[in-house]
């Protein structure tokens, strides 16, 4: 999580959503936009994803499709989270794939970081 710490602070620095995310596959960071390319698959099995905040519908919809292994988050997502805040997408019974979800992870932090970039916005 402290890796898509980094990511969410240079994405801050940019003028970005400090929002950072990493994939992980036995111990070794893969960058996110190069996972598929480097496992030779668009499907990300036995991987980690780990993420600043709370996916929402559509992230958790894409990790699902991906057979992404495990899903770590940071902060939850009041407005648009969608593993628990306001809908519990990894919860439906009926989906043909699913992940394990966890919440919380370095969420203090992570949170900090959301809300110091939309207090420099107001």
């Amino acid at each position: 999580m402290r890796e898509a710490l980094a990511l969410a602070a240079e994405a801050a620095l940019a003028g970005e959503v400090p929002v950072g995310a990493v994939v992980v596959k036995d111990g070794e960071v893969i960058a996110m936009r190069d996972a598929a390319a480097h496992l030779g698959n668009y499907r990300l099995p036995g991987c980690e994803l780990y993420v600043t905040l709370e996916p929402c519908a559509m992230c958790v919809g894409a990790m699902i499709h991906a057979r992404v292994a495990r899903v770590v988050f940071g902060a939850r997502d009041p407005k648009t989270g969608a593993c628990g805040s306001v809908i519990d997408l990894p919860g439906v019974g009926s989906l043909n794939h699913h992940a394990k979800f966890e919440g919380g992870v370095l969420a203090e932090d992570c949170g900090a970081a959301l809300r110091a970039f939309f207090a420099g916005r107001r």
